[in-house]
């Protein structure tokens, strides 16, 4: 693709290219933020005046049982389960993926230290997404029982660093920075051998790269729903368990929601048969019922077609940068091997802010990551070939004219 109409020309033979008409997109946007926060399917709109002025408004507490609230997280949990590889019942939507590695933490540990109560070591990326590392030491500080993190600086330190001391690998699929992607039937199996458990933080790769966690045989996987999934700005979380896992015990949040019986009211907790169990307290009705607009659009398509037009639309926002923008200092950031790259690409520029912030100002809205980090999520569902094409232009005219040198780039904002 040399020119702008052999990108048209792409779009009009992409089977997925129907999808975008199910997104509310501004006109004069190229949105390439979907690995942030998702564009809004047109069908929320509907949906959300129906929960709040029909299921809330008019049914009120009598919809709990009339509109089936009660059910929703695993209802919608089944739904996205079909996405990465889970059967029915193995998924709830629920809590923050913070609070899910939480409990996937504290089982994986609870599992290890009765199987194998020498194991103190939690092996995870420095790179790894923050609130997964955070995570991790607020566990170590709560257990005080000589609990260690060892983090590695690259993916080939992943293998010499799984020792004997080793009790869970916790990784994400798809790194949020540079986009590299694990093989996570490889890796997996390498932990399984070893005798490590494995948690999969999937924030980044659901509804972008085909995921398979029963065929890898993971332990425990975590992730949004607001990215690539459309759910909705702070759209609640999901937690996968394999089911070799799920009944041993209860997480450590045994709220009143993963109760075998909630409304008995009874004094002593006991946990929910399967999945449930991994419930806390009340469901945010409202922001989970929107995660099922997102869900039904994800449905609609073949995850091997996404999956191919991602690393076609990868390729040419690569090709293009590195064709249209030489000369300038950009370097790409994410790998050019389609087995270990995700969904977003990523190139580093020394005023990488003030530079995104111009092209944010001029339509075409990507993020910024410390350090140095444009950061532009390709979104198949709703981003076509022309799109692209247009964004590298942008790009380009920003770079050459050196239009993002302005004060107004350079003052930072709360959220990046």
């Amino acid at each position: 693709m040399q020119t702008r109409e052999s990108c048209l020309q792409a779009d009009r033979c992409d089977s997925l290219a129907r999808l975008k008409a199910l997104f509310s997109l501004p006109p004069g946007v190229i949105y390439l933020d979907g690995n942030s926060l998702g564009a809004m399917p047109k069908s929320a709109h509907a949906r959300g005046t129906q929960v709040i002025e029909q299921e809330w408004g008019t049914g009120l507490i009598r919809s709990w049982n009339t509109a089936n609230w009660f059910d929703l997280p695993v209802r919608l949990g089944n739904k996205l389960g079909r996405l990465i590889g889970a059967g029915d019942d193995e998924v709830v939507v629920t809590d923050t993926t913070s609070l899910n590695l939480f409990k996937s933490l504290a089982a994986s540990l609870r599992i290890q230290s009765q199987a194998q109560p020498g194991r103190r070591v939690i092996v995870s990326e420095r790179d790894n997404f923050p609130t997964d590392l955070y995570m991790i030491q607020g566990m170590i500080d709560l257990l005080q029982q000589g609990y260690a993190l060892r983090l590695i600086d690259e993916p080939t330190q992943l293998e010499p660093s799984l020792d004997d001391d080793v009790a869970v690998l916790l990784l994400s699929h798809v790194n949020y920075r540079t986009g590299h992607m694990h093989a996570m039937a490889e890796v997996t199996a390498t932990a399984r051998r070893r005798g490590i458990l494995t948690i999969w933080d999937l924030a980044h790769s659901v509804g972008a790269v085909p995921v398979d966690l029963t065929g890898a045989q993971a332990d425990f996987a975590v992730g949004c729903t607001y990215k690539y999934l459309n759910g909705g700005p702070g759209a609640p979380a999901f937690i996968w368990v394999a089911p070799q896992h799920r009944d041993r015990f209860w997480q450590p949040l045994s709220g009143w929601w993963g109760h075998s019986r909630p409304f008995d009211m009874a004094a002593e907790y006991q946990p929910a048969e399967g999945i449930r169990r991994y419930l806390c307290g009340t469901q945010p009705v409202v922001s989970m019922a929107l995660v099922e607009c997102g869900l039904d659009i994800a449905l609609q398509a073949d995850m091997n077609h996404v999956r191919a037009k991602s690393l076609a639309l990868t390729d040419l926002f690569i090709d293009l940068v590195e064709a249209r923008c030489a000369g300038h200092p950009l370097t790409l950031v994410t790998p050019r091997d389609h087995r270990v790259r995700g969904s977003h690409v990523s190139f580093s520029h020394p005023q990488g802010y003030a530079v995104m912030q111009a092209l944010i100002a001029r339509g075409v809205i990507g993020d910024y990551r410390e350090p140095d980090v444009l950061r532009f999520g390709i979104t198949p569902l709703y981003l076509g070939f022309a799109d692209i094409w247009d964004a590298v232009e942008i790009l380009k005219d920003i770079l050459d004219a050196g239009s993002w040198d302005q004060p107004v780039f350079h003052q930072r904002t709360a959220v990046t």
